[in-house]
Protein backbone atom coordinates (compact mmCIF):
# COMPACT_ATOMS: atom_id res chain seq x y z
CA UNK A 1 0.00 0.00 0.00
CA UNK A 2 1.33 3.42 -0.83
CA UNK A 3 1.30 6.77 0.98
CA UNK A 4 -1.18 8.32 -1.09
CA UNK A 5 -3.77 5.42 -0.38
CA UNK A 6 -2.98 6.27 3.41
CA UNK A 7 -5.85 9.06 3.86
CA UNK A 8 -8.53 6.98 2.61
CA UNK A 9 -7.83 3.93 4.46
CA UNK A 10 -7.72 5.85 7.48
CA UNK A 11 -11.10 7.34 6.00
CA UNK A 12 -12.18 4.25 5.56
CA UNK A 13 -11.50 2.95 8.78
CA UNK A 14 -12.87 5.59 11.07
CA UNK A 15 -14.35 3.71 14.08
CA UNK A 16 -18.57 5.04 14.02
CA UNK A 17 -19.51 7.39 17.06
CA UNK A 18 -20.94 4.79 19.08
CA UNK A 19 -20.55 3.52 22.67
CA UNK A 20 -18.93 0.00 21.42
CA UNK A 21 -16.26 2.06 19.70
CA UNK A 22 -15.28 3.53 22.36
CA UNK A 23 -15.20 0.96 24.86
CA UNK A 24 -12.84 -1.10 22.90
CA UNK A 25 -10.53 2.09 22.94
CA UNK A 26 -10.72 2.34 26.44
CA UNK A 27 -11.33 5.81 26.53
CA UNK A 28 -14.00 5.02 29.72
CA UNK A 29 -10.89 4.01 32.12
CA UNK A 30 -10.39 7.28 34.47
CA UNK A 31 -7.48 8.15 37.20
CA UNK A 32 -7.08 6.55 40.39
CA UNK A 33 -10.03 7.57 42.76
CA UNK A 34 -7.64 9.74 44.98
CA UNK A 35 -6.67 11.61 42.34
CA UNK A 36 -9.91 12.96 40.76
CA UNK A 37 -11.62 16.31 40.59
CA UNK A 38 -15.03 16.86 42.17
CA UNK A 39 -16.15 18.95 39.37
CA UNK A 40 -16.22 15.23 37.29
CA UNK A 41 -18.41 13.78 38.92
CA UNK A 42 -21.23 14.10 36.61
CA UNK A 43 -19.35 12.60 34.06
CA UNK A 44 -18.40 9.85 35.87
CA UNK A 45 -20.33 6.56 35.58
CA UNK A 46 -19.02 4.56 38.55
CA UNK A 47 -15.90 3.56 40.57
CA UNK A 48 -14.11 0.16 40.00
CA UNK A 49 -10.53 -1.47 41.24
CA UNK A 50 -10.05 2.39 43.28
CA UNK A 51 -10.29 3.99 39.63
CA UNK A 52 -13.66 5.95 38.02
CA UNK A 53 -15.45 4.68 35.26
CA UNK A 54 -16.34 7.29 32.78
CA UNK A 55 -19.99 7.89 31.49
CA UNK A 56 -19.29 6.88 27.55
CA UNK A 57 -22.76 7.98 27.07
CA UNK A 58 -21.92 11.54 27.97
CA UNK A 59 -18.58 11.22 26.09
CA UNK A 60 -21.09 10.40 22.47
CA UNK A 61 -23.01 13.42 23.14
CA UNK A 62 -20.15 16.14 23.90
CA UNK A 63 -17.91 14.07 21.60
CA UNK A 64 -21.36 15.13 18.84
CA UNK A 65 -21.50 18.97 20.11
CA UNK A 66 -17.64 19.62 19.75
CA UNK A 67 -17.84 18.05 16.25
CA UNK A 68 -20.43 20.20 15.21
CA UNK A 69 -18.91 23.51 16.40
CA UNK A 70 -15.91 22.80 15.23
CA UNK A 71 -17.47 21.87 11.95
CA UNK A 72 -19.31 25.05 11.99
CA UNK A 73 -16.41 27.37 12.61
CA UNK A 74 -14.01 25.70 10.22
CA UNK A 75 -16.90 26.62 7.37
CA UNK A 76 -16.49 29.81 8.37
CA UNK A 77 -13.30 30.47 7.20
CA UNK A 78 -11.69 29.63 10.81
CA UNK A 79 -8.91 27.55 11.96
CA UNK A 80 -8.52 25.17 14.39
CA UNK A 81 -5.42 24.33 15.82
CA UNK A 82 -5.04 20.76 17.32
CA UNK A 83 -2.09 20.87 21.04
CA UNK A 84 -1.08 17.56 22.25
CA UNK A 85 2.63 17.49 24.05
CA UNK A 86 2.21 14.13 25.77
CA UNK A 87 4.17 11.65 24.68
CA UNK A 88 0.97 9.48 23.80
CA UNK A 89 -0.46 12.38 22.18
CA UNK A 90 2.51 13.68 19.78
CA UNK A 91 2.03 10.61 17.09
CA UNK A 92 -1.94 11.06 16.72
CA UNK A 93 -1.84 14.40 16.69
CA UNK A 94 0.87 14.87 13.58
CA UNK A 95 -1.14 12.36 11.89
CA UNK A 96 -4.77 13.29 11.89
CA UNK A 97 -3.84 17.32 11.78
CA UNK A 98 -1.98 16.74 8.00
CA UNK A 99 -4.55 14.45 6.90
CA UNK A 100 -7.44 17.10 7.83
CA UNK A 101 -4.80 19.72 6.89
CA UNK A 102 -5.05 21.75 10.12
CA UNK A 103 -2.80 23.27 11.82
CA UNK A 104 -0.87 21.36 14.89
CA UNK A 105 1.59 21.97 17.88
CA UNK A 106 2.70 18.11 19.04
CA UNK A 107 6.25 19.52 20.77
CA UNK A 108 6.66 22.23 23.65
CA UNK A 109 4.25 24.58 23.63
CA UNK A 110 6.51 27.76 23.84
CA UNK A 111 5.09 30.83 26.10
CA UNK A 112 3.09 33.49 24.22
CA UNK A 113 2.77 31.38 21.16
CA UNK A 114 -0.54 33.00 20.92
CA UNK A 115 -0.66 36.17 23.28
CA UNK A 116 3.15 37.18 21.70
CA UNK A 117 2.47 35.90 18.28
CA UNK A 118 3.73 38.87 16.48
CA UNK A 119 7.61 37.78 18.11
CA UNK A 120 6.62 34.22 17.08
CA UNK A 121 5.75 35.22 13.07
CA UNK A 122 9.34 36.37 12.27
CA UNK A 123 10.56 33.25 13.53
CA UNK A 124 8.00 30.97 11.41
CA UNK A 125 8.86 33.65 8.41
CA UNK A 126 12.25 32.86 9.19
CA UNK A 127 11.73 29.03 9.38
CA UNK A 128 10.11 29.36 6.22
CA UNK A 129 12.88 31.39 4.13
CA UNK A 130 15.05 28.75 5.15
CA UNK A 131 13.38 25.91 3.79
CA UNK A 132 13.09 27.71 0.26
CA UNK A 133 16.63 28.29 0.50
CA UNK A 134 17.73 24.88 1.09
CA UNK A 135 15.19 23.46 -1.45
CA UNK A 136 16.20 25.88 -4.21
CA UNK A 137 19.94 25.20 -3.07
CA UNK A 138 20.73 28.94 -2.71
CA UNK A 139 22.13 28.88 0.70
CA UNK A 140 24.29 31.37 1.36
CA UNK A 141 27.03 30.05 3.65
CA UNK A 142 30.66 30.42 3.29
CA UNK A 143 31.68 27.57 4.75
CA UNK A 144 30.65 23.76 5.53
CA UNK A 145 30.21 24.46 9.20
CA UNK A 146 27.92 27.44 8.46
CA UNK A 147 25.36 25.24 6.06
CA UNK A 148 25.45 22.60 9.10
CA UNK A 149 25.02 25.37 11.41
CA UNK A 150 21.58 26.69 9.31
CA UNK A 151 20.64 23.04 8.80
CA UNK A 152 20.39 22.50 12.43
CA UNK A 153 18.39 25.87 13.00
CA UNK A 154 15.61 24.24 10.67
CA UNK A 155 15.74 21.26 12.41
CA UNK A 156 15.10 22.95 15.61
CA UNK A 157 12.42 25.49 14.38
CA UNK A 158 10.57 22.27 12.51
CA UNK A 159 10.39 20.97 15.76
CA UNK A 160 8.42 23.58 17.65
CA UNK A 161 6.64 25.66 14.33
CA UNK A 162 6.44 22.20 11.74
CA UNK A 163 2.70 22.46 12.50
CA UNK A 164 2.03 25.94 12.51
CA UNK A 165 4.36 27.07 9.37
CA UNK A 166 1.35 28.19 7.54
CA UNK A 167 -0.20 30.26 10.38
CA UNK A 168 -0.69 33.86 9.22
CA UNK A 169 -3.09 35.06 12.35
CA UNK A 170 -4.42 33.08 15.28
CA UNK A 171 -6.84 29.98 15.11
CA UNK A 172 -10.57 30.32 15.67
CA UNK A 173 -11.02 27.46 18.36
CA UNK A 174 -8.29 25.22 19.81
CA UNK A 175 -8.15 21.13 20.47
CA UNK A 176 -6.39 20.12 23.01
CA UNK A 177 -5.31 16.96 25.18
CA UNK A 178 -4.63 16.89 28.80
CA UNK A 179 -5.40 20.40 29.93
CA UNK A 180 -3.45 19.93 32.74
CA UNK A 181 -0.16 19.58 30.98
CA UNK A 182 -1.46 22.47 28.72
CA UNK A 183 -2.11 24.78 31.39
CA UNK A 184 0.20 27.80 29.31
CA UNK A 185 -2.17 26.68 26.06
CA UNK A 186 -5.14 27.14 27.89
CA UNK A 187 -4.22 30.29 29.57
CA UNK A 188 -3.52 32.24 26.34
CA UNK A 189 -6.73 30.73 24.55
CA UNK A 190 -8.85 32.28 27.91
CA UNK A 191 -6.89 35.34 27.94
CA UNK A 192 -7.54 35.67 23.75
CA UNK A 193 -11.19 34.55 24.06
CA UNK A 194 -10.69 31.72 21.67
CA UNK A 195 -12.89 28.68 22.42
CA UNK A 196 -11.60 25.48 23.74
CA UNK A 197 -12.19 22.06 22.83
CA UNK A 198 -10.40 19.44 24.99
CA UNK A 199 -10.12 15.56 26.01
CA UNK A 200 -10.96 15.85 30.34
CA UNK A 201 -9.94 13.21 31.92
CA UNK A 202 -11.03 12.41 35.60
CA UNK A 203 -8.32 14.45 37.36
CA UNK A 204 -8.92 17.82 35.16
CA UNK A 205 -11.81 20.64 35.43
CA UNK A 206 -13.92 20.81 33.05
CA UNK A 207 -14.89 24.71 33.72
CA UNK A 208 -11.75 25.37 31.78
CA UNK A 209 -13.25 24.58 28.75
CA UNK A 210 -16.02 25.42 26.68
CA UNK A 211 -16.50 22.37 25.52
CA UNK A 212 -14.62 18.89 27.38
CA UNK A 213 -15.04 15.64 26.01
CA UNK A 214 -15.01 13.40 29.17
CA UNK A 215 -12.25 10.82 27.88
CA UNK A 216 -8.48 8.92 28.82
CA UNK A 217 -6.05 11.04 27.86
CA UNK A 218 -3.33 8.81 28.83
CA UNK A 219 -4.51 6.12 26.50
CA UNK A 220 -2.77 6.37 22.70
CA UNK A 221 -5.70 4.33 21.36
CA UNK A 222 -8.50 6.70 23.21
CA UNK A 223 -7.06 9.86 21.97
CA UNK A 224 -6.27 8.67 18.55
CA UNK A 225 -9.80 8.00 18.03
CA UNK A 226 -11.23 11.13 19.52
CA UNK A 227 -8.45 13.16 17.43
CA UNK A 228 -9.51 11.45 14.14
CA UNK A 229 -13.11 12.30 14.19
CA UNK A 230 -12.24 16.03 15.80
CA UNK A 231 -10.17 15.77 12.41
CA UNK A 232 -13.06 14.41 10.53
CA UNK A 233 -15.40 17.57 11.74
CA UNK A 234 -12.44 20.28 10.51
CA UNK A 235 -11.98 17.99 6.92
CA UNK A 236 -16.16 18.37 6.94
CA UNK A 237 -15.82 22.10 7.52
CA UNK A 238 -13.06 22.90 4.85
CA UNK A 239 -15.15 21.04 2.52
CA UNK A 240 -18.33 23.15 3.18
CA UNK A 241 -16.14 26.50 3.19
CA UNK A 242 -14.55 25.67 -0.11
CA UNK A 243 -18.05 24.58 -1.32
CA UNK A 244 -19.62 27.89 -0.01
CA UNK A 245 -16.74 29.92 -1.36
CA UNK A 246 -17.58 28.29 -5.10
CA UNK A 247 -21.11 28.85 -4.44
CA UNK A 248 -20.52 32.62 -3.56
CA UNK A 249 -17.91 32.61 -6.48
CA UNK A 250 -20.67 31.30 -8.90
CA UNK A 251 -23.33 33.73 -7.69
CA UNK A 252 -20.57 37.03 -8.40
CA UNK A 253 -20.31 35.68 -11.60
CA UNK A 254 -23.31 35.56 -12.22
CA UNK A 255 -24.50 38.42 -10.97
CA UNK A 256 -21.31 40.38 -12.68
CA UNK A 257 -22.71 38.77 -15.92
CA UNK A 258 -26.70 39.79 -15.18
CA UNK A 259 -25.10 43.63 -14.57
CA UNK A 260 -22.99 43.15 -17.69
CA UNK A 261 -25.98 41.90 -19.92
CA UNK A 262 -27.99 44.96 -18.26
CA UNK A 263 -25.64 47.38 -19.34
CA UNK A 264 -24.98 46.45 -22.69
CA UNK A 265 -29.70 46.42 -22.94
CA UNK A 266 -28.55 49.76 -21.77
CA UNK A 267 -26.12 50.86 -23.80
CA UNK A 268 -28.21 49.58 -26.78
CA UNK A 269 -31.29 51.43 -25.81
CA UNK A 270 -29.64 54.51 -25.59
CA UNK A 271 -27.68 53.59 -28.88
CA UNK A 272 -31.30 53.16 -30.29
CA UNK A 273 -32.59 56.52 -29.16
CA UNK A 274 -29.71 58.00 -30.36
CA UNK A 275 -30.15 56.65 -33.80
CA UNK A 276 -33.94 57.75 -33.78
CA UNK A 277 -33.07 61.11 -32.49
CA UNK A 278 -30.54 61.31 -35.40
CA UNK A 279 -33.23 59.86 -38.04
CA UNK A 280 -35.72 62.54 -36.45
CA UNK A 281 -33.40 65.22 -36.67
CA UNK A 282 -32.69 64.22 -40.20
CA UNK A 283 -36.17 63.73 -41.55
CA UNK A 284 -37.02 67.67 -39.79
CA UNK A 285 -34.04 69.25 -41.66
CA UNK A 286 -35.08 67.03 -45.33
CA UNK A 287 -38.48 68.49 -44.46
CA UNK A 288 -36.96 72.23 -43.36
CA UNK A 289 -34.77 72.24 -46.31
CA UNK A 290 -37.87 71.27 -49.21
CA UNK A 291 -40.01 73.84 -47.41
CA UNK A 292 -36.78 76.57 -47.60
CA UNK A 293 -36.93 75.32 -51.52
CA UNK A 294 -40.86 75.95 -51.99
CA UNK A 295 -40.77 79.05 -50.31
CA UNK A 296 -37.96 80.23 -52.64
CA UNK A 297 -40.02 80.76 -55.81
CA UNK A 298 -43.03 82.72 -54.03
CA UNK A 299 -40.53 84.99 -52.35
CA UNK A 300 -38.85 85.43 -55.79
CA UNK A 301 -42.30 86.28 -57.60
CA UNK A 302 -43.40 88.43 -54.32
CA UNK A 303 -39.94 90.23 -54.81
CA UNK A 304 -40.74 90.78 -58.57
CA UNK A 305 -44.15 92.50 -58.09
CA UNK A 306 -43.32 95.08 -54.79
CA UNK A 307 -40.44 96.17 -56.84
CA UNK A 308 -42.50 98.33 -59.83
CA UNK A 309 -44.72 99.81 -56.40
CA UNK A 310 -41.91 100.57 -55.18
CA UNK A 311 -40.26 102.35 -57.64
CA UNK A 312 -42.99 104.83 -58.20
CA UNK A 313 -43.13 105.48 -54.38
CA UNK A 314 -39.33 106.25 -54.07
CA UNK A 315 -39.76 108.79 -56.96
CA UNK A 316 -42.50 110.79 -55.28
CA UNK A 317 -40.90 110.46 -51.96
CA UNK A 318 -37.91 112.02 -53.62
CA UNK A 319 -39.93 114.54 -55.17
CA UNK A 320 -41.14 115.76 -51.96
CA UNK A 321 -38.21 115.94 -50.20
CA UNK A 322 -36.76 118.43 -53.22
CA UNK A 323 -40.04 120.52 -53.02
CA UNK A 324 -39.50 120.70 -49.04
CA UNK A 325 -35.71 121.63 -49.20
CA UNK A 326 -36.02 124.59 -51.70
CA UNK A 327 -38.84 126.49 -49.55
CA UNK A 328 -36.12 126.57 -46.73
CA UNK A 329 -33.37 127.39 -48.87
CA UNK A 330 -35.08 131.09 -49.64
CA UNK A 331 -35.65 131.92 -46.14
CA UNK A 332 -32.02 131.25 -44.97
CA UNK A 333 -30.29 132.92 -47.36
CA UNK A 334 -32.69 135.93 -47.11
CA UNK A 335 -31.39 135.61 -42.80
CA UNK A 336 -28.27 135.37 -44.40
CA UNK A 337 -28.17 138.40 -46.18
CA UNK A 338 -29.63 140.44 -43.04
CA UNK A 339 -27.24 139.08 -41.11
CA UNK A 340 -24.34 139.95 -43.23
CA UNK A 341 -26.14 143.53 -43.72
CA UNK A 342 -26.09 143.97 -40.03
CA UNK A 343 -22.81 143.31 -39.55
CA UNK A 344 -21.39 145.73 -41.92
CA UNK A 345 -23.21 148.54 -40.32
CA UNK A 346 -21.96 147.13 -36.95
CA UNK A 347 -18.30 147.22 -38.60
CA UNK A 348 -19.01 150.78 -40.40
CA UNK A 349 -20.06 152.70 -37.20
CA UNK A 350 -17.17 150.90 -35.03
CA UNK A 351 -14.63 152.29 -37.85
CA UNK A 352 -16.64 155.97 -37.35
CA UNK A 353 -16.38 156.50 -34.27
CA UNK A 354 -12.74 156.35 -33.27
CA UNK A 355 -12.23 158.75 -36.60
CA UNK A 356 -15.45 161.24 -34.90
CA UNK A 357 -13.32 160.93 -31.50
CA UNK A 358 -10.47 162.22 -33.14
CA UNK A 359 -12.01 164.77 -35.09
CA UNK A 360 -13.60 166.04 -31.91
CA UNK A 361 -10.39 166.66 -29.89
CA UNK A 362 -8.27 169.33 -31.91
CA UNK A 363 -11.88 171.32 -31.75
CA UNK A 364 -11.60 170.93 -27.95
CA UNK A 365 -8.07 171.78 -28.08
CA UNK A 366 -8.23 174.86 -30.23
CA UNK A 367 -10.57 176.24 -28.08
CA UNK A 368 -8.79 177.05 -24.99
CA UNK A 369 -5.66 178.34 -27.36
CA UNK A 370 -8.31 181.01 -28.77
CA UNK A 371 -9.33 182.07 -25.26
CA UNK A 372 -5.58 182.14 -24.19
CA UNK A 373 -4.84 184.43 -27.09
CA UNK A 374 -7.65 187.10 -26.42
CA UNK A 375 -7.17 187.13 -23.16
CA UNK A 376 -3.38 187.98 -23.91
CA UNK A 377 -4.01 190.75 -26.33
CA UNK A 378 -6.65 192.62 -23.90
CA UNK A 379 -4.00 192.46 -21.13
CA UNK A 380 -1.62 194.54 -23.93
Amino acid sequence: MTTSETPQTNEETLAPLDLRSLFIAGVHFGHPSKRWNPKMEEYIFTKRSRAHIIDLSKTVESLKAAKAFIEKIVAGGGECLLVGTKAQAQGAIKEHAESAGAMYINQRWLGGMMTNFQTIKPRIERLVFLEDAFAKDAVVAQTKRESLMLAAEVERLNKFFGGIKEMEKLPQVLFIVDIEKEKIAVAEAKRLGIPIVAIVDTNCDPTEVDYAIPGNDDSVRAISLITQHIAEAIAGGKVAAQKAREERMAAEAELEAQEAAARAAAQAKAAERAAKAAEAKAAADAKKAEEEKSEEPKAEAAKTEEAPKAEPKAEAKTEKKTEAKKPKAAPKAKAATKKSDSDDAAKAEAKDEPKAEAKEEPKTEEKPDEKTAESSEESK
